[in-house]
């Protein structure tokens, strides 16, 4: 059977933050906060395996952010004066942290939740980190550019968060963690720069790791900002087709991408030949439900440029903004149609 997993985060019960929001406020403080973080954890690791899923994940259920959560254990970062700044190539504005200084680990960043997920369940774990070159997009500049041109700044950055993110992957892998996933948005946005840096960066960040290594480039969540974004694409998305050659090359093992309802060729799959390809089969811009024959569909067709024992079938993005009972009933559509295909392409 075609393995199943979640590209990172799922909805936040509505007694632990705001629902529906992609940067939700927490319902709760202090020790209080802790344990509903903890309890959000355990329910998401419940429902995925109810669901059928092979390799489950946290959920990103303590991170407010799937970017800020890190930096908040970072020191050098200024999260009392944040700052408007159009990220993702000015696609929209966001309140961001300054970098104001060296950049230095305060102590662990994820051990909290990891410890929760690896403790609760037998299946494969999955732990997702915000990728090198995503961070720099996330942050505000205030230090590692002075003195030098913008984009000398941008990489110095870059492999500083490098740094500090294989301290925390390491910690990850020593706590259980069979797969730790770097999410790299930005990819698909600074298309050259990611091909001449990016993957480097990437590769800094996942030095040593003995466990399975992945990274997600997608085109976003399913947010107003991201769909307007998609329709200015025109018929054809070919921003994979600059990275993937570069990420074939990498020592990354897994690469996952955006395929559901899509304008992705789905021939560029080929230039990751021999790489773990985990195939996006769940839109996370539409509530509409898929049924298995449409995931299976997809994994058909997607078939024809990665073999069989390669593909891994995912969600194309995080669901954070979404109910709880859409995002559930697309994890049963996801696992459905795996089985579906399993039958299908023997």
């Amino acid at each position: 059977m075609f393995k199943t997993t979640i590209a990172g985060s799922l909805p936040k019960p509505e007694w632990l933050a705001e629902t529906n929001k992609l940067w939700p406020q927490w319902k709760a403080t202090g020790d209080a906060l802790l344990q509903y973080k903890s309890d959000a954890t355990l329910l998401w690791l419940k429902e995925q395996e109810d669901c059928g899923l092979d390799v489950v994940g946290d959920g990103e259920q303590s991170r407010q952010h799937f970017v800020h959560g890190f930096l908040e254990q970072v020191e050098g970062i200024d999260f009392e004066n944040k700052v408007t700044m159009g990220i993702r190539n000015n696609r929209y504005d966001a309140q961001v942290p300054q970098v104001i200084g060296p950049l230095r680990l305060k102590g662990r960043v994820h051990k909290f939740e990891a410890s929760i997920a690896r403790a609760h369940t037998h299946k494969q774990l999955k732990f997702t980190l915000p990728g090198p070159m995503t961070i720099v997009d996330t942050v505000a500049d205030r230090y590692y550019g002075k003195g030098t041109n913008e984009k000398e700044g941008r990489i110095k950055m870059a492999f500083a968060f490098a740094e500090l993110l294989n301290q925390e992957a390491l910690a990850l892998e020593a706590d259980g963690v069979d797969v730790v996933q770097f999410d790299e948005p930005a990819f698909n946005v600074y298309m050259e720069e990611a091909a001449d840096w990016g993957v480097q960066a990437l590769e800094r960040a996942a030095q040593g790791l003995k466990c399975t290594t992945a990274v997600h480039i997608c085109y976003g969540y399913g947010i107003k900002a991201n769909n307007d974004w998609k329709k200015t694409l025109g018929q054809e998305w070919r921003q994979y087709e600059k990275i993937f050659p570069s990420l074939a090359k990498s020592k990354i093992n897994q690469v996952s991408l955006e395929c559901q309802h899509s304008q992705v060729p789905m021939d560029l799959i080929e230039l990751l030949r021999g790489k773990d390809v985990m195939v996006g089969v769940i839109d996370v811009a539409s509530d509409v439900i898929e049924t298995a024959e449409e995931v299976a569909d997809t994994i058909g067709r997607a078939l024809k440029f990665v073999d069989r024992k390669n593909l891994i079938a995912c969600t194309n993005c995080g669901m954070a903004p979404m109910t709880r009972e859409t995002a559930i009933a697309k994890l049963k559509a996801l696992v459905g149609g795996a089985a579906l295909a399993s039958e299908r392409y023997i």
